[in-house]
């Protein structure tokens, strides 16, 4: 969905915004502009609820922009702000404002946020939803906590969600003088499969400030019924859940990345070790793939998060640091392995780069190994040919400026100019075609372990992967 379109969609001001108030309707209303919120909305709405979403409209846009390869949750969205079943709205300066809109019983004598503008009378609200990471950067949370606190409707719940420090959405909860208050960690969420992932959570976590009262979340009984696995807890066990598991898989990851280097030494595949291990009850199989390391938005925020709430206690956390290390270090192991392989002399040269995003199916890039493998070859004068579907439009963005950045549009277009291929990035559906791979018999520099041990087997070229070798 183009950026035009998604405009069309949207009030273009508060004033213009408050026109659709219909009269006896029962709304959902979520604040923020986050992927988690855009998904919240179009799954209520596919539940059947009256969404008004509010949220910088700018913001927005960009959010819903770079999340184009959300086909299904864009389409989706494009059609229920058609049909108004989902309403945007430019976020007001603070919550009070918000709040009276749908509170102001008598209007005879009122201003609304838009004085010029008559507004109808109030919806009744059935949810708040705050997500937080988006409310920080609008509102005082001292003013937005007494707005609420103020509130005529203190029977109505409200959801937060987000990732801050360890007891920090707990203590939020406490100020607030509603009983039904919640959270909802978003550990189910799954890039390039948002909506799907939310509809059927893998895992839903809730707390709950008031323990035992989540049948007031009536309208969000359908996804608890749907979850694969379901917890219910005080909100700070729950916030502590979060940060531990999160913590747990990235953990996972730089432990396997670790021990590929030491099967690199013992010319062991690391990847058949990893599926060895998974057949362990005990070790599970998730989360045990050796590659460049992991990035996104979630794990290094709540690796951050994690870090400050132990340092606010004084607390040392070694294993923690290791990890954050290991990771860091990882995404430029793929390089050295490539300066290791030409002796040093990769001054100039031209390389293809297959993949960007932070993984395979996403179309984001945030803290993914490409921007330091960039960098590095970038440093060389080296020329960087790069493929990567989904995130081609942030590459773009990234580095109009940057004069040795080709992207191209077919992963085999320009094979013949370059001198090694990177993989960083790779959807296993979509099959390598080795034929052409051989045509040029050039290094393959696998940092996602995307080849299989028959592909790499049929290379006629020499391969370098983590943890894996020819």
């Amino acid at each position: 969905m183009s950026a035009e379109t998604m405009d069309k969609n949207m009030p273009q001001s508060e004033s213009n915004s408050f026109s659709y108030l219909a009269k006896d309707s029962a709304v959902c209303v979520l604040i923020g502009h986050s992927i988690e919120a855009v998904t919240s909305a179009v799954v209520l709405a596919s539940l059947g609820q009256q969404v008004h979403l509010y949220a910088d409209q700018e913001i927005l846009a960009q959010q819903l922009h770079q999340y184009g390869f959300e086909h299904h949750l864009q389409a989706l969205w494009q059609m229920y702000t058609q049909q108004q079943h989902i309403m945007s709205f430019a976020l007001p300066d603070t919550a009070d404002k918000l709040i009276q809109l749908y509170e102001v019983a008598d209007h005879s004598n009122t201003k609304a946020i838009d004085e010029q503008q008559e507004i109808n009378q109030p919806k009744s609200v059935i949810l708040y939803w705050l997500f937080l990471d988006s409310v920080d950067s609008i509102w005082v949370e001292d003013d937005w906590l007494t707005a609420f606190n103020h509130s005529q409707q203190q029977t109505q719940p409200l959801m937060m969600s987000g990732i801050k420090q360890l007891g920090t959405i707990d203590a939020l909860s406490q100020r607030l003088k509603r009983a039904w208050v919640y959270y909802l960690p978003f550990v189910f969420l799954k890039d390039g499969d948002a909506y799907s992932s939310m509809l059927n959570p893998s895992l839903w976590l809730l707390g709950e400030k008031t323990s035992n009262s989540r049948h007031h979340l009536s309208m969000l009984q359908p996804l608890m019924q749907h979850a694969r696995a379901t917890h219910y807890a005080n909100i700070a066990t729950i916030e502590f859940a979060r940060s531990s598991i999160m913590a747990m898989l990235a953990t996972r990851v730089s432990f396997m990345n670790e021990m590929s280097r030491l099967a690199d030494s013992q010319q062991v595949d690391i990847q058949q070790v990893s599926h060895i291990m998974g057949l362990d009850e005990r070790v599970g199989s998730s989360y045990l793939q050796a590659g460049w390391g992991f990035g996104g938005n979630t794990l290094p925020t709540e690796l951050l998060q994690l870090q400050q709430s132990s340092q606010a206690q004084s607390l040392a956390m070694p294993l923690l640091q290791s990890v954050i290390h290991i990771n860091e270090d990882q995404k430029e192991l793929i390089f050295r392995k490539f300066w290791q392989y030409f002796d040093g002399f990769i001054d100039n040269k031209t390389v293809m780069i297959w993949g960007g995003s932070y993984k395979a199916g996403s179309g984001r890039t945030a803290e993914s190994a490409i921007h330091p493998l960039l960098a590095l070859l970038w440093s060389y004068n080296i020329r960087t040919l790069v493929y990567s579907d989904k995130a081609q439009t942030e590459l773009a963005a990234l580095y109009k400026q940057q004069p040795l950045l080709e992207l191209i549009n077919n992963p085999y277009q320009q094979l013949n100019e370059a001198q090694a291929i990177f993989i960083i990035s790779w959807l296993p559906e979509n099959r390598l075609d080795i034929a052409k791979l051989n045509e040029q018999a050039m290094p393959v520099f696998d940092a996602q372990n995307a080849l299989s041990r028959t592909q790499i087997d049929g290379l006629v070229g020499d391969y370098m992967g983590i943890g894996r070798a020819k």
